[in-house]
């Protein structure tokens, strides 16, 4: 695999690809008539053609290929595509990013689901058990994750997989992921692991009852009931698959994902993210406790966690361990993370958390990312101006507020933007 393909299938798990096929075909003379959308180098239906070669070399019959093109074209209303916009337009991107945590983390929608979880518990006792036994992954956590994904496989995936995959790799912003993704759904197909008629996916390619992208089913499913295939339209090897891939992504068996905290006021937002990592005996040292008076177990004291604010000052603190991070190796989004690990403490028997949220505006993605450049203009050390709210940027924005003496909220706003635009101003002035 590429190392820069590699990168961009940590960075966004759900990706899409695209493909198409000749004209010539019977089945796709209707391709012809499809305008080649701004932004593309070729028409759909060459970009197709000229991806037969590759797919024959992948394995992939005609047939197949024919069968699995037949009428496609391309979906150019999924989200990350690369197409121009009109101006002030936003690009459409994953909930995860675009939403503000508290609406993302909607407590109504996570008790339901754990209602839902707690009685799934009961009802796969058996496999559950199994799976934790062979791979190690708690119950609450497997059925966190299936929560999260397909609301328990209730959630009909609307996207047909090949479209959405081929849309993505003829204009999408990850072309050579997406193509490298498209060419393993067509294996999928050719092998028989799924129909042609039942393969649905997210907008990104994502498929089964706990969404894996085509290449994770080659390297990640998992057979847990033994009939030879690795299905992940099935509860048993859906369930046990998701185990494996958090397994073979570092998962610690017997350790939690984190904990809520309440913060002395010598600990700020500031300190969010990786980068302030110390052992829960440190944070404890400087008055860092778990909420409504639980004490932190004696085998988590040497354990290394790192400060989470994901609303900056305005929403609840949490310590979080590794097991965290393995959750957003299954889908990079720290939102994503906290609401499969608050969704498994629910399962268990936890509850909603503790602090309140406060009424925190999520600004557009051009905005935030004007405040990300400022930021970086002005010496501080943001890693990416990409308009995306993580803990580099809630930590930088509190380091901005510290040094020019401001109330820390480590949060990107409208009046935080407006004084850097007027700082901004007020140094040009000065520089003429």
């Amino acid at each position: 695999m590429v190392p820069s393909i590699a990168r961009e299938r940590r960075s966004v798990r759900r990706f899409a690809h695209g493909a198409t096929v000749a004209a010539a075909v019977l089945g796709f003379a209707v391709l012809g008539l499809v305008a080649t959308p701004a932004g593309a180098a070729e028409p759909f239906p060459r970009w197709v053609e000229a991806l037969r070669p590759e797919a024959k070399a992948f394995g992939i019959e005609r047939a197949t290929f024919d069968a699995a093109f037949a009428g496609v074209t391309p979906d150019l209303t999924l989200p990350d595509l690369d197409l121009p916009r009109k101006p002030g337009a936003a690009i459409k991107g994953q909930a995860e990013f675009v939403r503000p945590p508290q609406d993302y983390l909607n407590p109504k929608y996570l008790a339901r689901l754990a209602r839902q979880g707690r009685a799934l518990m009961v009802q796969h006792r058996a496999v559950l058990a199994e799976i934790e036994r062979k791979l190690g992954v708690a119950p609450e956590v497997v059925l966190a994750i299936w929560g999260r994904e397909t609301a328990f496989g209730k959630y009909r995936l609307p996207h047909d997989a090949i479209r959405a995959l081929a849309t993505q790799a003829y204009i999408g912003r990850r072309k050579a992921m997406f193509r490298e993704e498209l060419l393993f759904a067509l294996k999928m197909l050719q092998e028989g692991v799924v129909s042609r008629t039942q393969f649905r996916s997210s907008w990104a390619g994502a498929v089964g009852l706990t969404q894996f992208m085509p290449s994770e089913y080659y390297t990640l499913a998992y057979d847990l009931d033994g009939d030879g295939r690795r299905d992940i339209w099935s509860v048993p090897d859906a369930l046990a698959s998701a185990a494996n891939q958090l397994k073979k992504k570092g998962w610690q068996r017997g350790m939690t994902w984190g904990f809520e905290v309440t913060l002395p006021k010598t600990v700020t937002c500031a300190l969010d993210g990786p980068a302030g990592a110390r052992s829960i005996r440190a944070w404890a040292s400087v008055r860092v406790r778990r909420v409504r008076n639980r004490r932190f177990a004696s085998r988590y004291l040497g354990e290394d966690a790192f400060l989470f604010t994901p609303g900056g000052g305005f929403g609840p603190a949490f310590l979080v361990l590794e097991n965290f991070m393995v959750f957003k190796r299954y889908n990079p989004s720290d939102l994503y993370a906290l609401f499969v690990g608050n969704l498994a403490d629910r399962i268990a028997g936890g509850g909603d958390f503790a602090a309140g949220w406060g009424n925190i505006r999520q600004l557009p993605t051009k905005r935030i990312a004007a405040i990300q450049a400022h930021l970086k203009a002005a010496g501080f050390a943001i890693s990416k101006v990409d308009g995306k709210i993580g803990a580099n940027t809630r930590s930088q924005i509190g380091a901005y507020e510290l040094k020019r003496q401001l109330s820390v909220g480590c949060w990107p706003t409208e009046a935080l933007l407006g004084r850097m635009n007027k700082e901004r101003g007020t140094r040009a002035g000065n520089e003429r």
